[in-house]
């Protein structure tokens, strides 16, 4: 064990976070809550997931439970995390653990990355922490911690592979998991991103970041790429105190998902007048504009959305859509878009 590893572990015992989803000092990782927690996490706060991770445990309490339950629900319940491919990738990897491990999660990490969902970090953290595997575990936290350690001027992403390796040869054979799990404790509370706690990090004395007092220029990011605005209308259509939902198609932005029928989401200078998006509507009827706005920013693009609302009377059928009470538009899961679209109605 690396004298890096051994102060970080010694560290780890004292300062270690108490976590839903982690073991208590003796006992073994439970997998199902290693790999919940771990799919939740990307790219999502900590504070945010303990909640949902709890929520998802009291109705789903075993893998088997949750490979078994509707894919609508596992979206309901997951709306607001964001990035929905990861809940259906969720609901498809306990379907294979279920069926064709017969409820036990592979401990091989190779085996692990070929479960739908399940990536090189995820495979490598469940190894880890679950089955003490010397696997080599890099998140943000850590390959933060590491371009200042060993002061890696590469800029993300292109030093991934660098850092990768450094870490790789700081994994203790002994208490690999601890040792991924002292790293993102250290990242999430000390080394943190503006105005690292230096003072408090057990490892500052070999740190080449510190000794060189520019540990905030690390790690070296590649210029950003300008988000390009897209620009839609969505359409409230109104029948007897319900609204007329869409199901989104499986795959793509927002897959499976409740929302509003809507224009296209494209890149385009202005919002789509009435000539343009009446040809989208999905029914006739005399609509009305909300004079506002939604906006909502994705990962690669920012949305502007306008609302327009009309009534009708019969209850027609619309492919992929369906009819809602109003009152009860809070329960279906709405994604965070389409609720912000909806408060321009004022009903959500």
């Amino acid at each position: 064990m690396s004298d890096i590893s051994g102060l970080l572990l010694k560290w780890y015992d004292v300062h270690q976070r108490q976590l839903p989803w982690r073991a208590l000092p003796g006992e073994t990782s439970h997998p199902y809550h290693v790999w919940l927690s771990e799919i939740m996490l990307q790219q999502t706060t900590v504070a945010t997931v303990k909640a949902y991770f709890e929520k998802f445990l009291t109705l789903w309490p075993t893998v088997a439970q949750l490979a078994a339950a509707p894919q609508e629900e596992i979206l309901k319940e997951w709306a607001g995390l964001g990035y929905y491919a990861r809940a259906r990738n969720l609901h498809k990897c306990a379907q294979v653990i279920t069926h064709e491990y017969g409820g036990k999660f592979p401990s091989n990490e190779a085996e692990l990355k070929n479960l739908p969902g399940i990536g090189d970090y995820t495979a490598a953290a469940i190894a880890a922490i679950v089955f003490g595997q010397q696997a080599t575990v890099v998140d943000g936290n850590i390959e933060r911690i590491s371009s200042r350690l060993y002061q890696i001027t590469t800029p993300l992403p292109t030093a991934k592979k660098q850092i990768s390796a450094k870490v790789g040869k700081l994994t203790p054979a002994r208490r690999p998991g601890d040792f991924a799990q002292a790293m993102m404790d250290l990242g999430a509370g000390i080394c943190r991103p503006k105005n690292p706690d230096c003072a408090g990090c057990p490892i500052r004395g070999f740190c080449a970041a510190y000794k060189a007092g520019d540990t905030e220029k690390y790690p070296v990011k590649a210029p950003k790429k300008l988000k390009p605005t897209r620009r839609a209308v969505s359409f409230w259509l109104e029948h007897d105190g319900h609204i007329l939902l869409e199901r989104r198609a499986e795959k793509g932005l927002l897959g499976g998902m409740p929302g509003l029928f809507s224009t296209p989401w494209i890149e385009r200078p202005v919002l789509p007048v009435a000539s343009e998006y009446l040809h989208h509507a999905p029914a006739t009827g005399d609509w009305q504009e909300i004079d506002a706005l939604a906006k909502h920013t994705f990962t690669h693009f920012h949305l502007e959305t306008k609302l327009v609302k009309a009534t009708t009377e019969s209850l027609m059928n619309i492919e992929a859509g369906f009819w809602h009470p109003v009152d009860r538009l809070d329960g279906i899961g709405l994604p965070t878009v389409f609720a912000k679209i909806m408060k321009l109605g004022g009903k959500v």
